[in-house]
């Protein structure tokens, strides 16, 4: 390891640096703070502390310190002057000196104790520097963990309610992939924009809550089989509600606001405002909650469009699977009194990506 001496005075500098040397230490020497800042450039990798006089020509010790403060905030300075001491030393301790040795300097073992105690010092601050950069290391990847974790429940999740209905469970996986894409040319954030491809998914995971008999006829339900089936939206959203119990459960799912309210993060908010609110429609005439126009979380209304769409060109229990210009026709005639004109234009706006993802995952 090396020291670097800064010192106007030849001959301190000569005994300062047979002092060190005798003692194992690369020494290295400037007259000046400019040489010395120069020197302490170039050998930065293997510098180990500087010993610097504060009274210097061309560049005092004042100005080398605010240099090496900033270029080199944890190597350590330390002061050997004799002008002002008490004054000088509270000064350039003040701007980033670690010790203040005072001239004359008659005892070299003082140089000695003061080098091994920076030096020391100097140490602490680098295996805790290297520590607190491990433990965010650490918690970053165990963070990240958690958040796969999460996320890879939440899609098996989804993917169990699809089952239920459909074998392939890609309804479920087409839904996310376009509610992205159209969040997206809807100009919601990039970040939201993500959550959405994450989260649509979820929208019909109530469907575990309803009876095969009822979700698998294969004719028309009648009234009670379909408030049976209504429930859905409000069995998913208590599903992903709060843990407690299901009455806070239940009370988190009487309007979007309290859905993002319930905990367990925005993916988790996100998901129970579109399990209950994707069959709201723009007229008022939706479930469960009857919400209108703007009411109606524009999460929802995207996911909305996506589902009716995917449904309607899809095989299921109950119907074939429709030609896609029918099913484009009740998209675009549904447009003011289902959905939301806005998202039905940007659906069509988007139709070229929208048939890459449906052919990429196709049943």
């Amino acid at each position: 390891m090396a020291i670097l001496i800064i010192d106007d005075e030849a001959s301190l500098r000569r005994s300062l640096c047979a002092f060190l040397e005798d003692r194992d230490y690369d020494v290295l020497e400037a007259a000046d703070g400019e040489r010395g800042l120069g020197a302490m450039r170039r050998n930065l990798d293997r510098l180990e502390a500087v010993v610097v006089d504060l009274n210097m020509p061309v560049m005092d010790g004042y100005s080398f310190i605010a240099h090496a403060v900033e270029e080199a905030p944890e190597l350590p300075l330390v002061v050997l002057s004799g002008v002002g001491v008490v004054d000088d030393a509270l000064r350039a301790m003040r701007a980033g000196a670690w010790d203040f040795i005072t001239k004359p300097l008659h005892n070299m073992d003082i140089l000695e104790h003061t080098l091994g105690k920076v030096l020391e010092r100097a140490r602490l601050i680098r295996e805790n520097r290297v520590y607190q950069e491990n433990l965010e290391q650490l918690v970053s990847e165990r963070t990240a963990e958690l958040e796969l974790t999460r996320r890879q429940v939440m899609q098996r999740l989804s993917r169990a309610a699809e089952y239920k209905d459909n074998e392939t469970g890609r309804h479920v996986i087409r839904v996310g992939e376009i509610s992205g894409v159209l969040a997206r040319a809807m100009g919601l954030d990039e970040t939201l924009c993500d959550m959405m491809r994450q989260c649509a998914p979820l929208h019909d995971v109530g469907k575990i809550g309803v009876p095969d008999s009822v979700l698998l006829k294969p004719g028309k339900l009648d009234e009670a089989e379909w408030e049976i089936m209504r429930r859905h939206c409000q069995y998913g959203c208590e599903i992903l509600g709060p843990l407690g119990d299901q009455e806070e459960a239940a009370r988190a799912c009487t309007h979007p606001s309290l859905c993002r309210e319930a905990g367990g993060g925005d993916l988790l908010g996100l998901a129970r405002v579109l399990a209950l609110c994707h069959h709201e429609r723009w007229d008022g005439t939706g479930y469960p909650l009857g919400l209108k126009g703007e009411d109606i979380p524009v999460e929802a209304r995207i996911v909305s469009v996506v589902d009716v769409y995917d449904a309607l060109s899809s095989d299921r229990p109950y119907k074939p699977a429709f030609a896609e210009e029918k099913c484009r026709g009740i998209i675009r005639q549904g447009a003011g009194t289902q959905f939301d004109p806005r998202v039905v234009a940007a659906f069509f706006a988007e139709l070229d990506t929208i048939m890459a993802i449906r052919e990429r995952w196709k049943d």
